[in-house]
């Protein structure tokens, strides 16, 4: 090691209770290294305190403290876990040598020492730590690297998600605010519902992200309707409305078959299933498939919810706003029939959480 073009000493740490044993390891090692001493395991701690060696050598006979003890408190300590330790005994034993490897030592070397093996085998210790650190470093830097490069693919990702997504809700008249508030409503669910004890192993972190990612591309299949039907100001006549259920099952084939080779295969299923399933029914009697219960996936029944809380709560084109507390009255008779009923229930337990943030989308 350099500093201003002169070689830097490395610094070893002497712990020994043999006064001879350390005098004869400095006159050893003083013309290579820098050398600190300790008589006492205890003594040794104080001075780690204060510095970190680059290597100790360290004696397993010692009153108090002895080697294994000292080594297992090094161990422990985050500042010192990774200092090379090696033993230093008078008894030659193969139990004793494997007993020091299986502990953390790096090395073990016999007293009376041997100044050029011990010299040595301090010296691979060092350059073995050394190389470690540095693929570490390489590592930390690589992982780095490609966390900052996926978060800006993902940011990429979400914008190319959230602009089509608006671009698809323009189309009926809506220019993507049922898109933003839906996806808002979805995230308070899911934050309301992640304190209540409901479908706590299903509704995992990882979930729960996921699921307010995709939340913005729940209507995607609207893209496959008509603009006449899509932008019709009256009621749907039956046959009319046969084409616009199709947009469920449409939505979760685009997101299949356009996200599969640039998202998560995690969220493309998730994405897939709300944008399939979010007009599904608690009781049966929702489409495009009829499910019931449980069969339809949390994501989309969670959805469920927010869309029709919106849907109630928001002006379209054949209807006024309705009263927030006539929409919770709608989905607390709906519980059980339309909606999951532990979902409602968490829902309408937190009335004021949505209460909030629907007077910041409408604001008075």
């Amino acid at each position: 090691m350099e500093a201003g073009g002169e070689k830097v000493k490395n610094t070893i740490l002497v712990i020994d209770d043999d006064i001879m044993n350390i005098k004869m390891a400095q006159g050893i090692l003083q013309d290579e290294y820098q050398v600190a001493t300790a008589t006492s395991g205890a003594a040794a701690f104080k001075i780690l305190d204060k510095m970190t060696p680059d290597l100790i050598l360290l004696d397993i006979n010692m009153p108090g403290m002895d080697g294994f003890e000292v080594l297992e408190g090094l161990k422990k300590k985050p500042e010192t876990k990774k200092i090379p330790v090696i033993f230093l005994t008078a008894e030659q034993s193969a139990d004793l040598e494997t007993r020091a490897l299986e502990a953390g030592a790096k090395d073990f070397v016999s007293k009376p020492f041997n100044p050029s093996v011990l010299k040595n085998r301090m010296k691979q210790s060092i350059d073995m730590q050394m190389y470690q650190q540095h693929l570490e470093n390489m590592v930390s830097a690589q992982i780095e690297a490609i966390m900052k490069y996926e978060n800006n693919i993902n940011h990429i990702q979400q914008e190319m998600i959230h602009a089509m997504a608006k671009i698809i809700e323009s189309r009926d008249g809506s220019t993507g605010e049922h898109v933003k508030r839906t996806s808002r409503y979805v995230a308070l669910l899911v934050e309301v519902l992640q304190k209540d004890d409901y479908v706590k192993r299903e509704l995992t972190e990882y979930y729960a992200d996921m699921l307010c990612r995709a939340a913005y591309m729940h209507d995607i299949g609207k893209i496959k309707v008509d603009d006449a039907i899509l932008r019709k100001p009256g009621r749907f006549t039956p046959e009319e409305y046969e084409k616009m259920k199709l947009h469920a099952p449409a939505g979760g084939e685009i997101i299949r078959n356009t996200m599969d080779k640039i998202e998560y295969g995690g969220y493309v299923e998730i994405a897939a299933d709300v944008a399939t399933y979010h007009h599904e029914r608690w009781d049966g009697g929702g489409y495009p498939e009829g499910l019931s219960g449980t069969e339809i996936p949390l994501g989309a029944r969670i959805m469920a919810l927010a869309d029709v809380f919106d849907a109630l709560t928001s002006v379209r084109c054949y209807k006024e706003a309705m009263n927030v507390e006539k929409a919770f009255s709608i989905i607390e008779e709906e519980a059980g029939k339309q909606f999951d009923p532990d979902l409602a229930r968490v829902m309408l337990a937190n009335k004021d959480v949505f209460r909030k943030q629907l007077e910041e989308f409408f604001p008075e």
